[in-house]
């Protein structure tokens, strides 16, 4: 799962009725259908919404999803010898041809043309650093990057250009606490904030509620993109973020490390990015740039706290000159794709996805990313597998299903990016997306309970896939279904981190499934011998079953809603 997607991208700074089905039969009695209603599932009264044959055969092909297969694959596609699939390198090519030839050797179709593998979308990415040489300069000292700040920053800045700091307080747009309530039009401006969040007199979060932080006082991520909508309705040309205390700058490479690294990616065909120019900053390059101290800067903080609300500043800022340089490398990457085409309704699609690249090697070490999202990979495949063989056996689906294993997730969605803007079938022939990302793992909030998955995204785009999902669980093999990262106001902000938000964005309805954040997440341990693979296989029937009920239904689902 991507830890959060490129901010300035997310920024967009100055740039930028269910049909009445039919209630199915056990199978011959060999399977039992599950009718324990899960949690959040409908009441066993009411009405049934997954469509089904008669005769129920979705149920013997979800039962060869077993955790022994999805082990099989984990251990191979995680394993030390693939260095950990880093997007472009070795370890990425070897997955790639790994599912490739599973796909092939399960039947699917390879549906890329002019590919010299069928099975093989490729397309070309820049690798982009920052040149060491960047630089910020106040009053003729010279600030080093990446010891007095960390940039994110192009276009008007290739060349030199002076910045004149408009100060926005903490930047915070919320109700009841506003930044910008008396700030007026602040296009093309270069604003100046505060990170953290105002305190109340007694030394507490001002803006939290009860025991939650608000989504501007957690260190690192959390508190960037609290404060992006604001932004984006704002409309700066660029934003410089000033880190409270040293200690808090210090952090800002292991906390911001997905923006902050020392490579980031893009298209390779992308025109240089415009005004997506992000600048996280000392306590003495943000006291600079406002004339004050790093002392002025907490005599704010206090005033605030005082006045339980946004105050004036007295700062006088100082105009500074930005030299921000990238150095651009191109290499070439890969999404896999497996097709297996429907029958009445095959020009319809069903895509079930997950991310297959991961962080690569870090200081010698591998990261091999088992949970993410290996996890997801290889329930794609087993998915896959199942379905190649229920069509075997005469009983495969009446839409197509594409089976797609995205590249550069973890860079910035960017696999899922290429194949929505280059789709090899028609996105407005793109029933859903079911994507899988980290699901073999047990979080801490579900330890010792049960069975659960959390879903995201199923009611945004279409009621009736909500519906359909929560009956296809209470009709098969109930797990909790828990919408707590479905919630706008959650500061994880998940909908927007992993591959079906550019599906979404294309008004594609979209189911994400994942088990939650864990310790191990990004980090070098997350390896095989932590994934629960009971778990995670029941996960992965719910998904199957999902899907099947999607691809055998008589009508589509209807988008109903424009969340995203």
């Amino acid at each position: 799962m991507r830890k959060h997607f490129l901010l300035a991208a997310a920024l967009g700074l100055s740039t930028a009725v269910l049909a009445q089905p039919t209630v199915p039969a056990p199978a011959s009695g060999k399977v039992k259908i599950k009718t324990k209603p899960g949690r959040n599932a409908a009441p066993a009264d009411a009405p049934a919404t997954a469509d089904a044959t008669p005769t129920d055969w979705s149920l013997p092909y979800a039962a060869t999803i077993t955790p022994d297969a999805l082990k099989a694959d984990l251990s191979v596609l995680a394993s030390d010898a693939y260095e950990g699939r880093e997007t472009g390198a070795k370890g990425q090519k070897m997955a790639a041809d790994y599912i490739a030839k599973a796909f092939a050797a399960d039947g699917l179709a390879g549906p890329v043309k002019d590919s010299d593998n069928p099975y093989i979308q490729h397309f070309t990415m820049n690798r982009v650093s920052v040149d060491p040489a960047t630089s910020v300069v106040i009053k003729g000292k010279t600030y080093v990057l990446g010891k007095d700040f960390y940039a994110l920053a192009d276009g008007k800045y290739a060349t030199a250009a002076p910045v004149t700091p408009t100060f926005v307080g903490y930047g915070i747009g919320a109700e009841g606490y506003s930044d910008y309530a008396a700030a007026g039009n602040l296009k093309g401006k270069d604003l100046v904030m505060l990170l953290g969040e105002p305190l109340t007199k007694a030394g507490k979060p001002l803006l939290a509620k009860g025991d939650e932080p608000s989504p501007y006082g957690t260190p690192g991520m959390g508190e960037l993109m609290g404060r992006v909508p604001s932004l984006r309705t704002a409309q700066p040309a660029s934003v410089f973020m000033i880190e409270p205390t040293a200690a808090a700058f210090a952090e800002v490479p292991k906390l911001m490390s997905q923006i902050f690294g020392e490579e980031q990616m893009e298209f390779a065909d992308a025109k240089p990015p415009r005004g997506q120019n992000l600048f996280v900053v000392s306590p003495e390059l943000g006291a600079a740039l406002l004339g004050t101290t790093p002392a002025g800067l907490a005599k704010y903080g206090q005033s605030v706290a005082a006045a339980g609300q946004p105050v004036a500043s007295p700062f006088k800022p100082v105009t500074a000159t930005v030299h921000a340089v990238k150095k651009r490398v191109p290499f070439t990457t890969e999404n896999v794709l497996g097709y297996l085409e429907g029958s009445d309704k095959k020009d319809e699609i069903v895509v079930i996805s997950a991310h297959y690249d991961h962080l690569g090697i870090k200081n010698g070490v591998v990261f091999n990313g088992a949970d993410d999202d290996g996890s997801g990979t290889v329930s794609v495949l087993a998915m896959a597998r199942a379905f190649t063989q229920a069509k075997k056996d005469g009983h495969g689906p009446r839409r197509s299903l594409l089976f797609l294993a995205n590249v550069g997730e973890e860079e910035g969605l960017l696999g899922s990016q290429y194949y929505t803007d280059h789709p090899i079938f028609p996105l407005e022939n793109t029933v859903t997306d079911l994507n899988i990302d980290m699901v073999g793992r047990v979080d801490k909030e579900h330890e010792g309970k049960g069975d659960y998955v959390y879903l995201v995204g199923d009611d945004k785009l279409s009621s009736e896939l909500h519906t359909l999902s929560e009956a296809t669980n209470q009709q098969y093999n109930p797990v909790a279904l828990d919408y707590k990262y479905n919630d706008p106001a959650d500061p994880e902000h998940i909908y927007y981190r992993s591959d079906h938000y550019n599906f979404a964005k294309h008004k594609v309805p979209v189911i994400f499934y994942t088990s939650g954040l864990h310790a191990d997440y990004h980090k070098e341990t997350d390896d095989v011998d932590k994934i629960d693979f009971p778990a995670m296989a029941r996960r992965d029937q719910l998904v199957f079953h999902t899907a099947w009920a999607l691809a055998q239904r008589d009508a589509r689902v209807v988008v109903d809603s424009a969340k995203p």
